[in-house]
C-alpha cells in the first residue's frame, strides 16, 4: 500500500478501531461459512436476493471481491476503485460500473465448486483483515469531499459479508442476522459515503423502534416496504445454523 495521502477532505463517519471492528469483520466470514455449509446439490441452485446471481454464483462473486478487497489496499489511494470514487460520480452510474465489473470477474473465475469458492473467500477475507491494523488510518480512497480510510474500507467489507451471509441464508428460506448490527451499520457509514444512511431510511421507518440491521438492508437495495410490510424480515432465525440443520433432516 503506497502511503501518499490524497487530497484534502473531510474524513467518512470515523471507523471503529481495529480490534471490536474486526470482530465482527471476523463473524461474518466465520457466518458465510457456517450458512454455505448448509447447501447441498440442489439448494446452490437456489436463486438469491440478488436477481443477477443463484447461490453458486454468490459464492464465485464473494471469493471475487475478497480478492478485489486485498487488491485495492496493495494499490490504495491509487487503485481502480480509488479512481473510480475520485471521479465522484452519481451513486447510480458508480453502481452499474461496478456490477459490470463482478459479472466480468465472475465470467473470468476459474471453475471450482461453490464449497472451494467459499473457501477461498473465507482465506482471502482473513488474509486482509491481518493486513489493515497496521494501516488502519491511512487513507484509502476518496469520495467528492470524503475521504475513506482503510479503516472505513474495512467497514465496507464488514457489511459486505454481512449482507451476503444474509444473501445466502434467503436463498435456503431462512433469515439472518448479525450479533452486533450497530457496528456492521457504522462500517457501512464509514466505508460507504457514496450511499449514505438517510436518517429517515426505510430501515427506521419500517420497525417501531430504529433496526440498524434493517437501516443497511434498506440502503443496500434489500429491505422494500413491501417486504417489510409482509413481515418477512421482522423473526430473524436467532440460532439459525442449529434450526436450519433440524429442517435439513426433516
Amino acid at each position: 500500500m503506497e502511503r501518499a495521502h490524497s487530497r484534502s477532505g473531510s474524513l467518512s463517519a470515523p471507523a471503529q478501531p481495529p480490534v471490536p471492528a474486526l470482530a465482527t469483520y471476523d463473524a461474518a466470514i466465520v457466518a458465510v461459512c457456517q450458512i454455505a455449509a448448509l447447501f447441498d446439490d440442489i439448494s446452490w441452485s437456489a436463486q438469491t436476493p440478488c436477481p443477477e446471481w443463484r447461490a453458486f454464483e454468490l459464492a464465485g462473486h464473494l471469493r471475487c471481491v475478497a480478492d478485489d478487497f486485498n487488491e485495492y489496499l496493495d494499490e490504495a489511494p491509487v487503485s481502480r476503485y480509488a479512481r473510480l470514487m475520485a471521479t465522484g460520480a452519481h451513486p447510480d452510474t458508480l453502481g452499474r460500473k461496478l456490477a459490470r465489473q463482478n459479472a466480468a470477474e465472475l465470467a473470468a473465475l476459474a471453475d471450482g465448486t461453490p464449497a472451494e469458492h467459499i473457501a477461498a473467500f473465507a482465506a482471502s477475507a482473513r488474509k486482509y483483515a491481518h493486513r489493515v491494523s497496521a494501516v488502519w488510518d491511512l487513507p484509502h480512497h476518496q469520495y467528492r469531499d470524503t475521504v475513506v480510510t482503510v479503516g472505513g474500507m474495512t467497514g465496507a467489507a464488514c457489511a459486505e459479508w454481512h449482507l451476503h451471509a444474509w444473501d445466502l441464508a434467503r436463498a435456503l428460506g431462512a433469515d439472518y442476522r448479525p450479533a452486533d448490527a450497530a457496528a456492521v451499520l457504522a462500517g457501512w457509514r464509514a466505508g460507504m459515503p457514496h450511499l449514505p444512511v438517510p436518517s429517515a431510511s426505510l430501515g427506521a421507518r419500517a420497525v417501531r423502534h430504529y433496526d440498524p440491521w434493517h437501516a443497511v438492508l434498506a440502503v443496500s437495495g434489500r429491505l422494500t416496504a413491501g417486504a417489510a410490510d409482509a413481515g418477512a424480515l421482522r423473526s430473524p432465525l436467532a440460532v439459525w445454523p442449529a434450526r436450519l440443520r433440524r429442517r435439513r433432516r426433516d
